[in-house]
C-alpha cells in the first residue's frame, strides 16, 4: 500500500523522497508541491537558512503528462546551501573531516546519536537529524493532499500557542480559520495573539533564546470507517500520533479534547449520537473525541494538536562536554531558527495527510484512481443504507 522513504543530509546536495502506492491516473502538479514547500519555509522567527533555500521539487520518476503512473514517485529537493558545504559534506574520501564537531547540544540528537552509531564527529548525526529532512515530508504530504482532494478531504492547520501566548478560541468555520492563519506571519488566526506571539519571538531573539508552541491540524470531511480497532497498529489515532511525534522537536500529541478530557466527567466528554434522514444519517452532537472512536473515524472532523519544544540550538549555548577531551564546554552553535512552530504546523498537515491517504488506500485502494473512486462510492452507498 502507500509508503515512503526519505534520504539526504541537511547540507548535502539534495533531499530525496520515494513514494510508493499512489494510484495511477491521479493528477499531480509540481506547482502545488512547490507552494506547500514555500509554506513550510515561511513563518516569523525563521533563521538564515530559509533566506538561502528556495525549495522547489523535481519529480524524477512515477509521473508522466501530469498523472501518476502507479509506479514509485521520486521527489528531489536541491539544497542551495550545498555549494558552501561541498568540501565538508562530500561523499568521497576527499571530504574535509579535519574539524569534527565534538560539543553536543543539549536537547538535540547529537550525543545520543553519536553514542548509538559510534560517531566521533557529531556532524554525522546532526546532518540527518536536522529538521531540513521535513522538506521531503512536506513534498510527500503534498502528493497525498492531491489524492485526498479527489475525495473532498482536506488537512488544515494553524498555530494555537507560542510560548506563553495562547490564541482565543474563535467560533468560525474551519476553512475561515485556515484562511486567516495563512495571512498571519505566525500562522495564527487570532490577530491580537499573533501580535503578542511576534513580540515574544522578538524578545527571544534579543536574548539568544528560542521558543516552542502548539499547533492544531483539522482533517475536514473524512469518511466513517478509516482505521480499525482490530489490532494495536491499525488504530488510526495511534498512527496519527506516531506521525506527528516523528516530526523533529514534537514532544506531545492530543486527539480531540486530549488531556483536558481526563479532568472532566464522562458525561461531559463523550459525544451523544443523533440520527436524521439527511445525507449523514448518524452524527455526533459534539466532537470531544476529535473524530476518532476506538481507533476508527466516526465521520466528524479529525482534531489533532501537537506540542513543539523550543529549538535546542541556542545562540547563548548551555553547558556541555567535549566528547574528545571530556572537558566542560559550551554547546556548539549551528545556524538555526528562533521559532519554527508556524513551519511545524505545515509539516503537521503533511504527515497527517499521509496517514489519512494511507488509510484511504487501505480501505478503498485500487491500482487506479478510477477504481478507488468506484470502491469509495460503493462504500458510501452501503453506509447510507445502514
Amino acid at each position: 500500500m502507500l509508503k515512503y522513504l526519505t534520504a539526504g543530509e541537511s547540507h548535502g546536495p539534495q533531499i530525496t523522497a520515494i513514494v510508493q502506492g499512489i494510484p495511477a491516473g491521479l493528477p499531480l502538479g509540481k506547482e502545488f508541491i512547490d507552494r506547500e514547500l514555500a509554506r513550510r519555509q515561511g513563518g516569523y522567527g525563521r533563521g538564515g537558512r530559509m533566506k538561502i533555500e528556495r525549495d522547489q521539487v523535481v519529480i524524477n520518476a512515477g509521473v508522466r503528462a501530469g498523472e501518476a503512473l502507479g509506479s514509485p514517485i521520486a521527489l528531489i529537493i536541491a539544497n542551495r546551501d550545498w555549494v558552501n558545504w561541498q568540501r565538508v559534506m562530500f561523499s568521497g574520501p576527499e571530504a574535509d573531516i579535519s574539524s569534527p564537531l565534538v560539543r553536543p547540544r543539549p536537547g538535540h540528537a547529537d550525543l545520543a546519536g553519536g553514542l548509538k552509531y559510534n560517531h566521533h564527529d557529531l556532524r554525522n548525526v546532526l546532518e540527518r537529524a536536522s529538521a531540513r529532512e521535513t522538506a521531503a515530508r512536506v513534498a510527500v504530504g503534498a502528493v497525498c493532499k492531491q489524492l485526498l482532494s479527489a475525495f473532498n478531504i482536506q488537512a488544515l492547520s494553524w498555530v494555537v500557542e507560542i510560548g506563553s501566548v495562547k490564541t482565543q478560541r474563535r467560533q468560525l468555520p474551519t476553512e475561515e480559520l485556515f484562511r486567516q492563519a495563512e495571512s498571519s506571519p505566525v500562522r495564527c488566526p487570532d490577530p491580537e495573539a499573533s501580535k503578542q506571539m511576534m513580540a515574544l519571538i522578538d524578545k527571544a531573539n534579543e536574548t539568544g533564546d528560542t521558543l516552542g508552541g502548539v499547533f492544531e491540524v483539522i482533517v475536514v470531511n473524512p469518511p466513517v470507517g478509516l482505521g480499525s480497532f482490530e489490532q494495536w497498529d491499525s488504530k488510526l489515532d495511534g498512527r496519527l500520533a506516531q506521525g506527528l511525534m516523528s516530526i523533529q522537536a514534537i514532544k506531545g500529541v492530543e486527539v480531540g479534547v486530549g488531556f483536558r478530557g481526563s479532568r472532566m466527567f464522562g458525561s461531559q466528554v463523550h459525544d451523544a449520537i443523533a440520527y436524521s434522514e439527511g445525507k449523514r444519517r448518524f452524527y455526533r452532537l459534539g466532537n470531544h473525541a476529535g473524530g476518532i472512536e476506538g481507533g476508527i473515524t466516526n465521520g466528524e472532523n479529525i482534531v489533532l494538536r501537537a506540542a513543539m519544544k523550543p529549538i535546542p540550538t541556542l545562540r547563548r549555548p548551555l553547558s556541555s562536554v567535549d566528547i574528545t577531551t571530556k572537558e566542560e564546554v559550551e554547546a556548539s552553535y549551528e545556524r538555526s531558527d528562533i521559532c519554527a512552530v508556524p513551519a511545524a504546523a505545515v509539516i503537521g498537515e503533511a504527515v497527517v495527510a499521509y496517514e489519512i491517504a494511507r488509510s484511504m488506500c487501505e480501505k478503498f485502494g485500487g491500482d487506479s484512481l478510477e477504481e478507488m473512486r468506484r470502491n469509495y462510492a460503493a462504500y458510501l452507498k452501503q453506509i447510507s443504507e445502514y
